[in-house]
């Protein structure tokens, strides 16, 4: 293996900067491989260069193929928008990754492990929309078009029954709302059924699914799910619906796949109201860095890094305010470094 992955780093806006110091600091004491461009976006890149999403940022990404972000701030007005929508357009990031596991023992929902994978670029968030207008309302009416690809579900489809296999899992759910929108996701629960009996019958079960019923199930009983893959507009629900199954955005990370790309972030927003006071949780980060890592084909490292995130959490009981503790961010960075040199 190569010494050093040359990659880019995104401090992010409001606690964006303190969790990503802790993340570095975490890295750094695994010996973690990576060579960081820094560069701004969001509200940081508005300041310093006009755009929420600045060209020397999209330059260093095409550069390293890889990137970790903290979170991201979308300005207000002015007609910005999101600069995570515009780098998974950019960089054609089809696969969005989210995975929930529990962490922190004592919850409802005891020993859960699922995936969420999520088509990122088709669906109801392509931004086909448009208002008609009827006698004096100019907005009486509000048509959105959805779009999905046979290409593009196929891609997504086959990178979630790829991940199953190399991560040894037992079954994949594919979730839709065929029954009613028969074009648009019918044609994503038919490529599914048709890839899986061509090319991976055996390998792992699979089942369908309804996009509501699917919820109901996950707060009744998670536990009979293993991996769910769907459309953009139904993993972008699921994915934060898990999430709070095992403690919220803070416990969970999330990475946005493409072919010549891959950017790792922690998918909870930049808590303004607390940035700068040193008590941010910097899990979900963390938790993305051990997905980089993986990624970059450090399993063993990513495995020691879970394992001393665990470690910190549960043996120490060192936890900040989020989750019922007292350390602060930097307190738990200190006991994190601690649990991965082995002291």
């Amino acid at each position: 293996m190569s010494s050093q992955i040359d990659a880019t780093l995104i401090p992010g806006d409001g606690i964006g900067p303190e969790i990503v110091e802790s993340v570095t600091i975490a890295l750094d004491a695994l010996g973690a491989p990576f060579r960081w461009e820094r560069c701004v976006a969001g509200l940081e890149g508005v300041r310093s260069a006009g755009d929420p999403l600045p060209a020397a940022t999209i330059d260093s990404i095409k550069r390293t193929r890889l990137a970790l972000k903290g979170p991201l701030e979308t300005p207000s007005g002015g007609g910005y928008r999101s600069s995570n929508v515009r780098l998974r357009e950019e960089f054609k990031l089809y696969a969005n990754l989210r995975p929930a596991r529990t962490l922190v023992p004592g919850g409802r929902f005891e020993n859960l492990d699922l995936v969420v994978v999520r088509e990122n670029l088709e669906g109801l968030y392509i931004g086909h929309e448009h208002y008609i207008q009827i006698d004096d309302d100019p907005h009486a009416v509000a048509i959105a078009t959805g779009a999905n690809t046979r290409q593009g579900c196929r891609r997504l489809l086959e990178y979630a029954f790829e991940y199953a296999i190399a991560n040894g899992r037992r079954k994949v759910s594919i979730v839709h709302k065929a029954n009613i929108m028969k074009a648009l996701t019918g044609i994503f629960l038919e490529t599914g059924l048709e890839l899986y009996e061509r090319k991976y019958k055996g390998r792992f079960a699979i089942d369908t699914v309804i996009i509501d019923a699917c919820a109901m199930k996950l707060v009744q009983n998670p536990w009979q799910f293993d991996v769910l893959v769907t459309t953009n507009l139904f993993g972008d629900i699921l994915s934060d619906l898990v999430a709070g199954l095992v403690g919220g955005l803070g416990m969970t990370p999330g990475a946005n796949i493409g072919a010549d790309a891959a950017i790792f972030e922690a998918v909870h927003g930049s808590a303004p109201d607390i940035a700068g006071k040193g008590v941010a949780n910097p899990t979900a980060l963390l938790l993305a860095a051990a997905m980089m890592l993986e990624h970059c084909g450090r399993r063993e490292q990513a495995a020691r890094l879970r394992a001393a995130i665990d470690a910190t959490l549960n043996a120490d009981g060192v936890r900040t305010g989020d989750l019922g503790g007292r350390a602060g961010t930097s307190e738990f960075t200190r006991a994190l470094v601690a649990r991965i040199r082995g002291a």
